[in-house]
């Protein structure tokens, strides 16, 4: 009975079809993430793997953009559901969830709430010091962004708001940044608005300075790469998987690139600032990458190859979040005074036969494939963990 009133309803059809390129493309991002968050060495990685130092594009500056994008892609088959049911149940959906990815950041962040003693022993982390963005953080905040503005301003008010976000976030850090280089690391505007929340000790030191890649402001363009995803995926859903849509949607990817391009020219393309060049510029990109996803797997039917992503984007939260638990966890234990447990591992089980940025590319290589045989043991036995 119940599949009859689904076959009858072409909404509830249409939100229970998928497209397998979604799910390779969220699967491949995840993969890619477990690879450049975990090298045997960050002293010795390929080029290529590294995030730009500061404006500049590397293939790596590619993978958060491109995960945000899938979960835009995601929600446009999502949030149709939602149309059926009353509002506060979208209301709570949403935030429930924002929160739960959020909260699971956070404590990923704080693990294992314990920390080795100078003079022997643990004691509990100062809790006051605890970064409180990251990439988790940034995935929860965009996610609530996109969901908000798809649900109520619909298609035609998205890309308006897409648009006032990008511009405004340009004007924003040229006039309140300081001058002469408003895009500076010391002087940007999106690290003086962080500042205003926040303190120094809770954000992001990899930059030799207190700065937050995944701050509050710069959060803003980032939610444009899930409204763009949706609108991809609601154009893909209106057209069907074939080659005219196909090509437009590389056009379309080919199109905002240029305009990336040369915008570029006065707002730098800068991952850290997740620049309204760098929003567009990775945007195009995932657009022509998923057009090629399509184009073999849903009109030329190659599909064999398929599953080793598939597996990773069943579980892709989770996967994620167990690749930071882990490595963590190797990390802390450690096996002599001067060596932890991660750091043995690659001594003894990559430099011992390869050296570099190879043995480094090799434990990150290996330590991807251990999770993606937890995604496989999780698939085959049907556990789908979502939040």
């Amino acid at each position: 009975m119940a599949n009859a009133v689904a076959a009858s309803n072409p909404l509830t059809r249409k939100s229970t079809e998928r497209y397998l390129s979604l799910d390779v493309l969220r699967g491949l991002t995840v993969a890619l993430m477990v690879i450049v968050n975990t090298p045997g060495s960050w002293s010795t990685i390929y080029p290529p793997l590294r995030h730009a130092p500061w404006h500049g594009f590397t293939i790596t500056d590619l993978v958060f953009p491109a995960f945000l994008f899938a979960v835009g892609n995601a929600m446009s088959f999502s949030m149709r559901k939602f149309s059926l049911q009353p509002e506060s149940e979208f209301l709570k959906k949403v935030f429930k969830r924002t929160a739960l990815i959020f909260l699971i950041g956070i404590l990923l962040r704080a693990f294992p709430f314990v920390a080795h003693a100078e003079g022997g022993g643990l004691e509990m982390i100062d809790v006051s010091t605890i970064r409180v963005m990251g990439v988790l953080q940034r995935i929860a905040l965009c996610y609530l962004i996109g969901s908000l503005v798809v649900h109520y301003l619909k298609i035609k008010g998205s890309v308006i708001f897409s648009a006032v976000v990008l511009v405004g976030y340009w004007a924003v850090m040229y006039f309140f940044g300081d001058q002469p280089d408003p895009y500076s690391l010391e002087g940007n505007a999106a690290l003086k608005f962080d500042l205003l929340f926040f303190s120094p000790e809770v954000l992001y030191k990899g930059y030799g300075i207190p700065f937050d890649p995944e701050g509050l402001l710069s959060t803003l363009p980032a939610a444009v790469n899930v409204i763009a995803g949706y609108l991809a995926g609601a154009f893909i859903q209106r057209n069907g998987n074939n080659l005219g849509t196909i090509f437009k949607l590389n056009l379309a990817g080919a199109a905002v690139i240029v305009v990336a391009l040369v915008w570029d020219l006065v707002f730098p393309i800068n991952k850290a600032l997740w620049t309204s060049s760098y929003a567009l510029y990775s945007v195009g990109l995932v657009m022509l990458v998923l057009g090629g996803l399509m184009l073999i797997i849903e009109v030329a039917n190659y599909k064999k190859w398929t599953y080793f992503f598939e597996v990773f984007g069943k579980n892709p939260l989770f996967i994620f979040s167990m690749s930071v638990l882990v490595i963590k966890t190797l990390s802390f234990i450690k096996v002599d005074e001067e060596t932890r447990l991660s750091r043995w591992i690659y001594q003894n089980w990559f430099l011992s036969w390869g050296e570099g940025e190879f043995a480094s590319l090799m434990f990150a290589l290996a330590y991807m494939l251990v999770h993606w045989l937890m995604g496989y043991l999780m698939d085959r036995n049907r556990i789908y963990i979502r939040v």
